[in-house]
């Protein structure tokens, strides 16, 4: 039972940090979003820099990673995007799989200790017999109560992993959609005017 209880507190820790951690308005500010893109149609790159770096949300650290390559290109502002995204989204999912991990591993230390109490019970048989009915109880009971224990929270575990996975999934996605309007509003305007020599300058220094 103290695994089982050890595991039953590590799950309930790891669900509401994550429930903190995975708020829509933490990782994905929509008023932060609409500022950048205005500034990227006003063309003002080292503006937007600036704001992606006072923010603190995955998506304002994407944003930043492709901004301060606008000045090498389109292909290296994509590539900055992605390999930040994909790092902001294993964040996200950090010990998430503990989880799953927990909801697979509690059912079987219910079943070990199903085992245990199932030997004390025959134990008990081979020194007692069957007469005494007191030591067969006690075996019983370890086993049913352990084997109880033990679904009662990889049930409700399982429930929570599935529900943070789908909401990390769903953020993960939105991000990608808000990158993909980033790159392209920076190569619209890219094409539609070249950037000035003062403004690559200004933007090199990020």
């Amino acid at each position: 039972m103290y695994p089982i209880v050890f595991c039953s507190v590590v799950a309930l820790a790891i669900f509401l940090e994550r429930l903190w951690a995975l708020r829509w308005k933490q990782i994905i500010p929509e008023e932060f979003i609409r500022n950048v893109e205005g500034l990227l149609k006003k063309r003002k790159i080292s503006e937007a820099i600036s704001l992606c770096k006072s923010d603190m949300s995955s998506t304002a650290k994407i944003f930043l990673a492709g901004l301060k390559n606008t000045q090498n290109g389109i292909w290296l502002v994509k590539e900055a995007i992605e390999q930040s995204g994909n790092r902001e989204g294993t964040i996200l999912e950090k010990n998430v799989g503990v989880l799953s991990t927990i909801a697979n591993l509690t059912p079987l230390l219910g079943l070990l200790g199903t085992v245990s109490g199932m030997i004390k019970t025959f134990n008990a048989i081979s020194v007692q017999g069957i007469g005494d009915p007191a030591p067969l109880a006690e075996g019983i009971a370890e086993a049913l109560i352990t084997t109880a224990a033990g679904l009662c929270i990889a049930i409700p575990t399982l429930v929570c992993y599935r529900f943070l996975k789908d909401k990390a999934n769903a953020l993960i996605f939105k991000m990608e959609e808000h990158s993909i309007r980033l790159v392209e509003l920076v190569d619209t305007n890219s094409k539609a005017v070249p950037l000035s020599p003062y403004s690559l300058d200004e933007e090199s220094k990020f």
